[in-house]
């Protein structure tokens, strides 16, 4: 939504009825960008969010607010079920980047999970080494070895996701350059961002992004449009996304931000699991 520039300010009520609109369909809104939205002073602007907090029309967080209905994160079983066809789809095309020889970043997540298990088809690729924080990542590949490196990050576990966290999880990464990192998320907007639902895991995402020579977000479809409270990098960052199953509209407004978008296609038709794909391996 943009408002005309000319127009006459709207009355505060209806003013917080908007931001508690905008707020609700988006997840996430920054206090900067609501104050740019209706041309008023971000002193107004948290006013009103404390207004509609008080309502329990919303969250107040710092720098903004959070719908009351933001996405709650689901545990690994339970999203594994969703959207798999074009899970499989993104690990195929995002696996068929690797060359042997490098040394890969692996996310957690169910996407990510997809992207273990294609190059598990990759029987060309010797000496890569794929490091993780994800132990379901882990023991999917542990049958490569030793054909593939695997290292598993440290640190503490969650076990909604599998995954492992600070305190202790960055030293892995922080002492490596990798070639390529596929990076999971909850959200992808072209304003935003790529961004997380949960914070202790968006820290490591972010290091994984500076440790690797290029970074890929891999989102399906579901997940573009969406913002949420964990900003794991501009997309700037990143080489590009790897989707699925997208909505033509999104697709068109990240790449109007500037991001290249690689689309899989379903089911299976794209690149196939033996051989780089040219155009994105660079």
């Amino acid at each position: 939504m943009t408002r005309n520039p000319d127009a006459a300010p709207l009355p505060g009520e209806r003013r917080r009825g908007r931001i508690a609109d905008l707020v609700g369909r988006r997840g996430f809104v920054s206090t900067a960008e609501l104050a740019r939205e209706f041309r008023l002073s971000e002193v107004t602007i948290r006013t009103d969010l404390e207004s509609l907090a008080a309502e329990g029309l919303l969250s107040r967080v710092h720098g903004g607010a959070l719908s009351v209905d933001r996405p709650v994160e689901r545990p690994f079983e339970e999203e594994s079920a969703v959207g798999t066809d074009a899970k499989k789809a993104i690990g195929v095309r995002a696996a068929s980047l690797v060359r042997s020889g490098d040394c890969v970043v692996i996310d957690v997540g169910t996407t990510t999970t997809q992207i273990a298990l294609a190059l598990l088809d990759r029987h060309d690729l010797e000496g890569v080494v794929v490091v993780t924080n994800g132990l379901t990542i882990a023991l999917a590949l542990e049958q490569a070895v030793p054909r593939f490196t695997v290292i598993v990050s440290g640190g503490t576990l969650r076990p909604l996701q599998h995954s492992l966290v600070n305190p202790l999880a960055t030293s892995v990464f922080s002492s490596i350059t990798a070639d390529l990192a596929f990076i999971g998320c909850t959200g992808v907007h072209a304003e935003h961002g790529a961004t997380n639902v949960n914070l202790p895991e968006t820290d490591l995402k972010r290091l994984m992004t500076q440790t690797a020579r290029r970074s890929y977000i891999v989102a399906d479809g579901g997940k573009l449009g969406e913002a949420h409270l964990g900003v794991i990098g501009p997309l700037d960052r990143f080489e590009a996304l790897i989707t699925a199953d997208a909505d033509a509209g999104q697709v068109d407004a990240l790449r109007r931000a500037g991001l290249e978008v690689v689309e899989a296609e379903l089911p299976d038709d794209g690149p196939g699991p033996d051989g780089a794909d040219d155009d994105l391996a660079g």
